[in-house]
């Protein structure tokens, strides 16, 4: 079957900007052959002429273009190497990350630095005298911008301090998910839904960190009053193991935890497990669904609310006449 060419019209905006590059080099060359001489032609190469000037400098400099390139690939590679080799050792041999993590952001940050000055020492540019000057205006910049120190120190001390580590569940918020990320400014966290919530770190005032202990994940049912008490506890406690194989995101449990309540709606029975956090809801909702395939594999009645009515016997009688 042959497949129908569908055109994408996001592709429109770019095929004009190069057809404007492409006409401007084209007037370019024209002009710089045919049209010397001529106002037309001067006016080309005072604008888009000094555009192709590049091409010069190409030739004077390429030995220092060479050795900027080599410079730049060198730390992008230097980067990588660190990525990809020693920050996965690193886990390894420390199960939490986090301190690996904040070195990577150091490590990049101060990588791109050194890498921007090389490049201009090799242009010839005087980088002690920039240091200098970088420093000065550094300084003078940083009463302006509090609130990026705020970040870098708050950071730090969420690493020090061990509030949290990648991998935790906290809540900021209305937002709760796992940590993934924890930078020398922000701090990322992924919620259930797969969004990525992007705080700065010296906004993270009030935190709940529920990765300290396993959540509970409770499935509570009734039962009919009519359903032997004994006989429904023991088939419970029989089914645990099933429960626990295949649900096994389970990790502490199941446990029977006995009768919770007697009311109008019957005999409620509690059965009770310990999950990660982010996953109880979902670990409730297998417990309900077990627990109703073996209710009813068992013949066992579930309970739901009742109303007794009482009628007075002269309107039974009255009725019955």
């Amino acid at each position: 079957m042959s497949k129908k060419f569908k055109f994408n019209k996001g592709l429109i905006p770019k095929l004009i900007v190069i057809g404007i590059f492409l006409a401007l080099v084209i007037i370019a060359i024209i002009s710089d052959k045919v049209l010397t001489g001529t106002a037309f032609g001067d006016f080309v190469n005072n604008t888009i002429g000094k555009f192709f000037n590049i091409i010069d400098i190409l030739k004077n400099h390429w030995i220092t273009i060479a050795e900027s390139i080599v410079i730049i690939v060198f730390f992008w590679l230097l980067n990588k190497l660190f990525e990809y080799i020693l920050l996965p050792l690193g886990k390894k041999r420390n199960k939490h990350s986090t301190w690996w993590v904040l070195f990577r952001s150091i490590f990049k940050y101060l990588s791109s630095a050194v890498a921007i000055f090389l490049v201009l020492s090799a242009w010839g540019v005087d980088t002690p005298t920039l240091l200098i000057g970088a420093g000065i205006v550094g300084l003078a910049i940083s009463f302006g911008a509090q609130s990026l120190i705020e970040d870098v120190i708050a950071g730090l001390f969420i690493i020090f301090e061990k509030q949290f580590k990648i991998g935790d569940v906290i809540q900021v918020g209305e937002t709760r998910g796992y940590v993934i990320d924890i930078g020398i400014r922000t701090t990322s966290i992924e919620d259930v839904y797969g969004d990525i919530l992007i705080v700065n770190n010296s906004d993270l005032r009030m935190i709940l960190n529920t990765s300290a202990n396993l959540s509970p994940a409770i499935s509570d049912v009734y039962i009919s009053y009519d359903q032997p008490l004994e006989n429904v506890e023991n088939i419970v406690k029989k089914a645990l193991p099933l429960l626990k194989e295949r649900i096994p995101d389970i990790i502490e449990g199941p446990t029977y935890r006995g009768v919770q309540k007697l009311d109008s709606n019957g005999v409620l029975i509690r059965v009770y497990a310990k999950v990660e956090d982010l996953k109880k809801y979902q670990v409730v909702r297998d417990m309900n669904r077990e627990l109703k395939i073996v209710f009813e594999k068992n013949n066992i009645k579930f309970g739901f609310p009742t109303v007794n009515v009482n009628e007075r016997e002269e309107e039974v009688k009255k009725a019955k006449d």
